[in-house]
């Protein structure tokens, strides 16, 4: 079946359906560089740390403790495997014979109801075997296991079973796929993989967990064959496919060498260049565990190894040479250096054709004993309608079956938290106590309310910057009403300044102190991955690297600024209103569930529930809003039950895609809030309203 082309008009609308909001300005030294340093400043303390403890690694079985401990902590991060799937799910879809081998058609499920489709190329004319395999995991590419095609006919035509199998997103696995369109909705692999990311997170997993165990259960697959030798297993990939090449031969002894190309590079080199980049390849919390991304190779020794690099990826040169010089120290306390070789060659990222045949060699070194390059000479071009595994070339229209997101929205439901009960004053004291601890668990967040007040000195304009954590600042606007004597403050919370600056100079005129504060790292631009994960995807995953994520920093902003408003002697300390706007709606809850200063608090434009997250098929920009594992914690209708007796009003409550819930949705969602307060005396504290676009803050 040939697949329709989408034509750029239509491609067009359908970018406008999901665009997303652009960021404000902000000035450089409070937006994102000065943001990014600080992550990387953490992330560089971590490395340090880690460093030291390879340097002192003397012996192998000093080497063989570290890599065990670092198994144990990768597979923590990422949640452990999902149930895997019983190898009967193997279908044979159908066979092309082709000049040196055979090319099979097939499916399985990785884990249950979740398939992979792939192709198996089968070496013909050597015999009946037990031929060596590889698993070969393509790049992020939409051509998906036809991106390896070249790669494994020659290893087929050189003795060598080879699986080049669908990355999830890719070829025939789309998730978010539209007949209409004969594209997915989403875009491009990466932003696929980037949006599964962020619907895994809420649950503490990540979406690796996905893409390794297809990766398993296709080395499973192989393993089981008759014609295949169990014990002479391998792993291939490039890009994205060196990610999943790696992560495998990192946890699976099975795997006896492993060639990762335009992939393999250290943190260090990273952080300094192209910065993480896909949601699949960047684990929450890895840099902060002590790990960097040659642990992945040295979890492999002293097995084969190739890194495989071109000279001018934009993964740099450098970082690839660092990684190697590295982890081939620690072969050598195997007394294996000659098990490790780093193959380079000219072009840019992926463009391995120059060094195909060494690529080759290195497999048949390995798993044949056979070193000598052989001629590496691409397969005919067959017509895309023969290579297709699923009749309708989808698996979502042809098999059907679950997504990333069903998967996640299934896990949800096992792991998130009971929505607390509560009926007294000393259930809610328990509330605060036990969200206190659950906050700075998920969100990272340190500042701790009644702190001293930062120094600052206030523009003719209204204009500074306000002193925050770790010798960070943050821009900040006050507007002061006339007169004498203590007022009712404001805070308000934005990363778009100018669009609540007439509502700033209003409420001011009518008796308020207003303080603006502007979220931490607004303004500025980021490559986007696609248009629902918005202009924070890149720069959330570099803070998850580290432990720290927007909404925990910018809750300990407001906290600080809280701090600082409530030492002013002209403001009411007892009076004041914090009202966060969009992706600043949960700040402003999170900080009235930790900060009783917050005398009423308002949460206009935000998602409603984390939940949501996980339940909607598709989301727009979670990941200023979304702090990994919040589902086994908390919710935010949680905030607004620990945050009584002080009113809280959502304004413009919002799904994860930013449609406005309905009357009966919100009352749904907050009913067990709304039961709470009556048993407790006051069943209107919690409110429901509408803003118009541009009207007035709906303030008293």
């Amino acid at each position: 079946m040939k697949l329709a082309p989408v034509s750029a008009a239509r491609m067009a609308a359908l970018m406008v359906l999901v665009a997303a909001t652009p960021a404000a300005a902000q000035s450089p030294e409070t937006g994102r560089a000065e943001l990014t340093r600080y992550l990387d400043g953490l992330a560089r303390g971590h490395l340090k740390a880690r460093a030291a403890e390879v340097a002192g690694l003397k012996t192998a079985a000093q080497a063989d403790a570290r890599k065990a401990r670092n198994r144990a902590k990768l597979l923590d991060l990422i949640g452990g495997l999902p149930p895997a799937a019983p190898l009967s799910s193997v279908k044979t879809w159908g066979v092309v014979e082709e000049d040196g081998f055979r090319l099979e058609k097939i499916t399985y499920d990785s884990t249950p109801g979740y398939p992979v489709t792939a192709h198996v190329y089968v070496p013909t004319g050597q015999g009946k075997g037990a031929f060596p395999a590889i698993i070969a995991s393509p790049g992020h590419s939409p051509d998906g296991k036809l991106s390896n095609r070249d790669f494994a006919a020659n290893l087929a035509r050189a003795g060598i079973v080879v699986l080049a199998y669908d990355i999830v997103s890719e070829g025939e696995r789309l998730q978010h796929y539209d007949p209409d369109l004969a594209a997915s909705k989403v875009g491009r692999p990466t932003g696929e993989h980037s949006l599964a990311a962020w619907q895994v997170a809420p649950t503490g997993d990540h979406v690796s967990r996905y893409f390794i165990q297809d990766a398993v259960r296709g080395l499973d697959y192989l393993a089981a064959r008759p014609d295949v030798d169990p014990q002479r297993l391998g792993a291939f990939g490039c890009s994205g496919g060196g990610t999943l090449t790696a992560f495998l031969s990192a946890l699976d002894d099975r795997v006896k060498a492993t060639a990762t190309a335009c992939y393999v590079n250290d943190f260090d080199h990273l952080l300094a260049t192209v910065g993480p980049q896909d949601g699949e390849q960047s684990i929450p919390g890895f840099i902060a565990a002590g790990l960097d991304l040659p642990d992945l190779i040295e979890m492999a020794a002293p097995r084969p190894y190739a890194v495989v690099s071109t000279t001018e990826d934009m993964f740099p040169l450098a970082g690839a040479g660092a990684a190697f010089e590295e982890a081939k120290r620690v072969y050598r306390l195997y007394g294996a250096q000659d098990k490790i070789t780093w193959i380079q060659g000219p072009g840019g990222h992926g463009a391995l054709a120059p060094i195909a045949p060494d690529i080759v060699a290195f497999f048949t070194r390995w798993l044949k004993d056979e070193p000598a390059k052989r001629p590496f000479t691409p397969p005919p071009r067959l017509a895309p309608e023969r290579l297709l595994v699923t009749p309708t070339g989808q698996v979502s229209t042809a098999i059907g079956g679950e997504t990333i997101q069903s998967l996640s929205a299934a896990r949800a439901k096992q792991v998130a938290a009971q929505r607390p009960t509560v009926a007294s004053a000393a259930d809610l004291a328990a509330l605060r106590r036990r969200l206190a601890a659950d906050i700075r668990a998920v969100t990272f967040a340190k500042a701790k309310p009644g702190g001293p007040a930062p120094q600052v000195q206030v523009g003719a304009d209204g204009r500074f910057r306000l002193p925050v954590a770790e010798g960070q600042a943050v821009d900040a606007i006050l507007n002061t009403p006339e007169g004498g004597g203590r007022k009712p403050a404001v805070l308000l919370l934005t990363r778009q300044p100018e669009t609540v600056k007439a509502e700033a100079a209003r409420l001011a005129k009518a008796g308020h102190v207003v303080l603006t504060l502007v979220a931490r790292g607004a303004g500025g631009t980021e490559e986007i991955k696609a248009a629902v994960v918005g202009d924070w995807n890149l720069l959330a995953t570099r803070a998850l690297l580290v432990n720290r994520t927007p909404l925990g920093l910018r809750l300990d902003d407001a906290v600080t600024a809280m701090d600082w408003l409530a030492a002013r002697s002209d403001v009411d300390a007892k009076a004041i209103t914090v009202y966060g706007v969009g992706p600043l709606a949960p700040v402003a809850l999170h900080l009235g569930a930790v900060d009783e200063r917050a005398a009423a608090i308002y949460a206009e434009g935000g998602l409603t529930a984390f939940r949501m997250a996980v339940e909607q098929p598709i989301q727009r920009e979670l990941p200023e809003v979304l702090p990994p594992g919040v589902l086994r914690r908390y919710e935010l209708a949680d905030l607004a039950l620990a945050a009584f007796p002080r009113p809280v009003t959502f304004v413009n409550p919002a799904d994860a895609v930013g449609t406005p819930l309905k009357q009966a949705a919100f009352d749904q969602e907050l009913a067990f809030v709304r039961a709470a307060d009556q048993a407790l005396g006051q069943p209107d504290r919690v409110r429901w309203t509408w803003r118009a676009a541009r009207g007035p803050l709906p303030l008293p």
